[in-house]
């Protein structure tokens, strides 16, 4: 539990909940939330026009330690892409275009939320 008593899971999920509304709220279609293959994650699965993106969706209560898209890891990078591999193959959908985006939220006490959408953020 946080000090606002708000477990890691509950603010993950509060995350993915804003994130998931913010790209509604541009057109985008949520295709799946959550998806696992073994120990690898992907947040949200979406399309935007043409492209199957993986969203990975970062919050912290504010910047002093680092913005949250600084927290998305070369290793939290490689287990996205084997999560988005795995629904892919899945799906048959092999010549699907996709892209890699992050959204960062900061949310400071009771003040809305700052969503930053960061689109192509890594290959």
């Amino acid at each position: 539990m946080n000090r606002m008593g708000k477990s890691t899971k509950h603010i993950g999920n509060e995350a993915e909940e804003l994130a998931a509304a913010y790209l509604e709220s541009k057109d985008w279609i949520v295709l799946d939330r959550n998806y696992f293959f073994e120990k690898a994650e992907v947040d949200i699965v979406a399309t935007d026009r043409n492209f199957i993106v993986f969203v990975e969706v970062k919050m912290r209560s504010g910047t002093y330690f680092g913005h949250p898209e600084e927290f998305v890891t070369p290793a939290k990078e490689k287990n996205i892409k084997k999560a988005a591999e795995a629904w892919i193959y899945e799906r048959k959908m092999e010549t699907a275009i996709v892209r890699f985006d992050i959204i960062s939220i900061v949310q400071k006490g009771n003040s809305a939320p700052q969503i930053t959408h960061f689109e192509d953020a890594f290959l």
